[in-house]
């Protein structure tokens, strides 16, 4: 007969779970919630788009978080009575449905105790990554487009809402750069610890003698404000040039001069925008993106720290956080965390999740020091 037993096991992911809520604090959360929809529900609302913008996105993300919780909440309830009904009904597969529920509930309530530990001031923002190919040539363009790849695919399988702001091509194969927005909540908390110079060894698919090639590429992570009015960028202080987006291989996907980038003549920052249909959308995209980027650096100098959100990223030997190694053997390895997998193609597949975890714990020790 039937006994299965995982009474100790749900105890012991209740009483993990039970912590997060009190961080979470979902009494406050759903008061947030009831404010934020009063307001999302008043009817001049719309008369003020700025504000409308920043009351729909802030309800939007206080709404993913409590239901989250509340989600892994009936999942425990759930669990239980299926291991009753498994031993009730003698019945092995509802048994096997149980142990694969309650791994799947570890790993969810390990994620969502790693996010309890975000508690930078800007840790609870959407983020904005930009990928650059570095040294390495053709392989290093390829690889840059692999990352680009992973992340999507990392965020999709969250269901983490993506937007590709702009895409640089290179002429053989791969992309120059990529910037993009995953608009979740604590998504720059999240991706911060992937910022860095990551490097990859492999058997190059672009050099006729098969040799092993290492190339590399810079990873940039940076919060997207819901307003920048702490940062005023006079007219004067920018240069904006227009140009037609495009695609791979130059191809033309757009016959008006809609795409847009603006250089912040100070520092020399340099933003471009293609993905919107026009160049009012693709300028405000940009131009926002300069704001956060600006405050971040006004920020880290008031501080007179060094720069530790977006970082210094060379791309090159010497400065590697993550290697990639598909030969002479297969390996994933945070250089800092030492967590390592032996099978890329899954991390390229968007399987980030313990790496993440593992350098938000590391940063969180580092910090504790």
């Amino acid at each position: 007969m039937l006994e299965l037993d995982l009474s100790a096991d749900i105890q012991d992911l209740r009483s993990t779970f039970a912590d997060i809520q009190a961080v979470v604090d979902v009494p406050a959360l759903r008061a947030e919630i009831a404010r934020l929809s009063d307001e999302a529900g008043a009817p001049d609302l719309w008369d003020d788009p700025e504000k409308a913008q920043k009351v729909t996105s802030s309800l939007s993300h206080r709404q993913s978080e409590l239901a989250r919780v509340t989600e892994i909440e009936r999942r425990l309830d759930d669990l239980e009575v299926l291991v009753e009904l498994a031993n009730e009904m003698d019945d092995a597969d509802s048994a096997d449905e149980a142990r694969a529920e309650l791994k799947a509930l570890d790993d969810v309530i390990g994620q969502l105790e790693v996010q309890t530990l975000l508690d930078g001031e800007y840790d609870e923002r959407p983020a904005v990554v930009t990928i650059r190919a570095g040294a390495g040539g053709v392989d290093a363009a390829d690889f840059a487009d692999m990352l680009l790849r992973m992340y999507l695919r990392w965020a999709e399988h969250h269901k983490y809402p993506v937007t590709v702001m702009d895409t640089s091509y290179a002429e053989e194969a791969g992309i120059k750069s990529a910037t993009f927005e995953v608009d979740a909540p604590y998504a720059f908390g999240t991706l911060s610890v992937e910022a860095g110079t990551h490097r990859l060894v492999r058997m190059s698919p672009f050099n006729s003698a098969g040799k092993r090639q290492t190339s590399f590429a810079a990873v940039e992570v940076i919060p997207l404000m819901e307003e920048a009015t702490e940062v005023d960028i006079p007219e004067s202080d920018i240069r904006v040039d227009v140009f037609r987006s495009s695609g791979p291989g130059g191809q033309s996907v757009n016959t008006t001069d809609s795409a847009v980038r603006i250089t912040h003549l100070p520092t020399g920052i340099v933003v471009s925008m293609q993905n919107e249909k026009s160049q009012i959308q693709n300028r405000a995209a940009a131009l926002r993106v300069l704001q956060s980027r600006l405050l971040l650096l006004q920020k880290e100098q008031e501080a007179a720290t060094k720069k530790e959100l977006a970082g210094t990223i060379t791309a090159s030997w010497g400065d590697q956080m993550r290697s990639y190694v598909l030969a002479p053997y297969q390996m994933v390895k945070d250089l800092r965390t030492e967590y390592e997998v032996n099978n890329p193609q899954s991390v390229f597949d968007g399987d980030l999740d313990g790496f993440i975890s593992s350098g938000i714990r590391w940063r969180k020790r580092k910090n504790d020091e």
